[in-house]
């Protein structure tokens, strides 16, 4: 064995080893604080310590075999003598291959497990903050505090920072930290309380690093109202350095500026801000913060932020409920303010290309706002949010679920964002996968309607299942039906099962003359009694009831005529009362203001209702062409639906829709 030493020494492989495990080392080294800053995943470093532990064999053998010397590299056996024997050579070298192999594996079984495990380590989790004011109504407060601190973090390119809504979940809870941080994927998680006493706020906070629940550092405040921000700056510069996190000047600069000086200001914005974020969004809660917002920016008429908010809240309503020039002019006028005001204002730009997308429908426009955005915003789950959506509305199928996707891995628990997720997945026809992202949000928002309005609608479109829709519903507790969803999802579930005479007493029991909860058409009552007396056949009770109806769908798109919604409206109502003619003009010209080719989300829905029309007014040719294309469209309607709504009725005796349900019932 002597031997076998004596030659590794003369044939230097001891120096070789040496150098190469030290520039193995360095250069492993230099990779780990080089790559993250080119954002290369943590597997390229695997693979070059893999290929390193693989070369250190091959390397001990080179220098066995070679040596360098002043005439060249030559082989060392015509360098020195040969004064051990053939056989003992070729099993010393068997013996170095063998070592090398050993130890390269040894190294790797201990090296490679850390390094795949060190996937994060410039991520963070703002949990929420524990309200300790004596006026538990100040929770809101901690809330906003919380935001701050998140949004300041956010415009920090070198950080993960996990969305508010997904942290949400953990609050008031005993859920072990560590849990905490594999959930979101985090390596460090910030943890707070606040105290809020007339103008004077306390403000403790701990950064806890979540694989260890080590604490990192703690910090108490303890300052004026209007002196927030710089807690929120002074917070976000300390998580930067714990994080080795790079911060440059100008993220520094967007941090450093204080939105206002005014503390009601600040008090009615971040109320508004909780009420925009809330995962049901109901116009009853849009139009609260559209007052708060309007507050705000009357305290302090140089509030950016409060104006860029009330525009993007303007947005909202318009795109949602009340497609008018009124609203539309509020929030051009809102947003202008914010950008005169501060024009590089990350949130006023975000807020300018909604504008864009929902009142001008110029997607080029509005991506490249949200582009300009996402550059002070770059964590922001919000910019993949309202990319994906324009995305989807292009046509682009397959880049708009990436980008939601990507929305989701940045803000995992936000049930709104799950939702929208979810919607791709069912108008592509990948229901399983949309029922599964609809129970994650419904897991984060336990109290959220819209995720189990959604999963009802997926088992009804998937596979004319009712009883998930049945089971929701059974599960509201008495008295509780914001802004009609419940009516109206109530109704629909009865219609299909064509129980019209149960389905009219809950609409005869609404209490207004109109329901707001489908959309932005409003829905005269006595539209939807109409309906159901028409669908069963009985003419001389729907006749008054849409003739009243039909009085109030005009008045409402006197006032909002490029809305496809409010014609579609009129249009049922027309062919409720034989106005054939008149009804299909109407269908036409929803499907003239969002057609498919301009609108390749909304538009297919909008082709579905107007074949509904064509089916109610006896053209069967009509309503049989615009069925076979949406069939076969992303988005349109489905063989379970067809088979069961009452509305094809018409058309179930002609052998041409049998022939559809046969053909596309195969497909699926």
């Amino acid at each position: 064995m002597s031997g076998f030493f004596e030659e590794l020494k003369r044939r230097k492989v001891y120096r070789v080893a040496i150098a190469y495990i030290v520039a193995s080392w360095a250069l492993a080294q230099g990779l780990s604080q080089v790559l993250p800053v080119f954002e290369i995943p943590n597997s390229v470093i695997r693979i070059v310590i893999a290929l390193l532990l693989t070369g250190f064999p091959v390397a001990l053998v080179l220098a066995w075999v070679f040596d360098i010397t002043p005439g060249g590299i030559q082989r060392t056996s015509k360098i020195a003598a040969e004064s051990v024997p053939s056989p003992h050579r070729r099993r010393n070298l068997v013996m170095l291959v063998g070592a090398g192999i050993i130890i390269s594996a040894a190294v790797g079984f201990f090296v490679l497990p850390r390094a795949a495990a060190h996937k994060i380590d410039k991520s963070i989790a703002v949990l929420p903050f524990e309200n300790l004011s004596d006026e538990k109504e100040n929770a809101y407060f901690a809330d906003g505090i919380q935001d701050d601190i998140l949004t300041n973090l956010s415009k920090i390119g070198d950080l993960k920072v996990i969305s508010r809504t997904s942290v949400m979940a953990y609050r008031g809870g005993k859920q072990n930290l560590r849990d905490i941080g594999k959930a979101l994927g985090v390596s460090t998680i910030l943890e707070g309380s606040v105290r809020r006493a007339g103008n004077r706020v306390r403000v403790n906070v701990q950064l806890i690093d979540a694989n260890s629940d080590e604490h990192l550092w703690a910090s108490d405040y303890d300052r004026d109202l209007t002196d927030v921000f710089a807690i929120q700056t002074d917070l976000a510069e300390k998580i930067s350095d714990a994080l080795k996190a790079k911060l440059s000047p100008s993220e520094k600069a967007l941090m450093e500026q204080k939105p206002t000086q005014n503390p009601d200001a600040y008090l009615a914005f971040i109320q508004a801000r909780e009420l925009s974020s809330r995962p049901d969004k109901f116009r009853t809660s849009s139009l609260q913060a559209e007052q708060l917002l309007e507050k705000a920016t009357n305290l302090d008429p140089k509030f950016a932020e409060a104006f860029a908010m009330l525009g993007g809240v303007e947005n909202w309503i318009y795109h949602s409920f009340e497609p008018l020039p009124a609203r539309a002019e509020k929030a051009r006028v809102a947003i202008a303010r914010a950008l005169e005001l501060q024009p590089n204002l990350c949130w006023g730009h975000y807020s300018q290309g909604f504008y864009y997308y929902y009142i001008d429908r110029n997607y080029e426009r509005a991506l490249n706002e949200f582009a300009i955005a996402q550059k002070c915003l770059p964590n922001s789950s919000d910019i993949y949010l309202a990319r994906g959506a324009i995305e989807r509305r292009q046509g682009k199928w397959a880049e708009s679920t990436a980008s939601l996707e990507k929305a989701v891995s940045l803000d995992p628990k936000n049930a709104w964002v799950l939702q929208n997720l979810a919607n791709n997945y069912m108008a592509t026809k990948n229901y399983d996968l949309a029922e599964k992202t609809l129970d994650r949000a419904i897991e984060a928002a336990p109290e959220t309607f819209g995720a189990r309005g959604e999963k009802a609608k997926v088992a009804i479109a998937g596979r004319g299942d009712l009883s998930v829709a049945e089971k929701m519903l059974s599960e509201v507790p008495p008295g509780v039906d914001p802004e009609g969803v419940i009516t109206m999802s109530r109704v629909s579930i009865l219609m299909l099962q064509r129980k019209f005479a149960e389905a009219l007493p809950i609409v005869e029991r609404w209490p207004e003359e109109v329901i707001h909860g489908d959309g932005t058409a409003p829905k005269p009552k006595a539209s939807l009694e109409g309906l159901l007396y028409f669908l069963k056949g009985d003419k001389a009770k729907a006749q008054p009831l849409l003739e009243k109806a039909r009085l109030m769908a005009e008045q409402f798109l006197r006032e909002g005529p490029n809305d496809a919604s409010r014609h579609l409206e009129l249009a049922f109502i027309l062919v409720g009362l034989d106005r054939k003619a008149e009804a299909i003009a109407e269908a036409r010209r929803a499907a003239e203001l969002v057609p498919e080719s301009k609108d390749a989300f909304e538009g297919p829905e909008v082709t579905v209702a107007v074949a509904q029309i064509y089916s109610l007014a006896g053209d069967r040719d009509q309503a049989l062409q615009l069925l076979d294309r949406s069939l076969n469209t992303p988005n349109g309607i489905t063989v379970p639906i067809l088979k069961m709504d009452p509305v094809w009725d018409p058309l179930r005796s002609d052998p041409r829709f049998q022939a559809l349900l046969d053909k596309y019932g195969a497909k699926a």
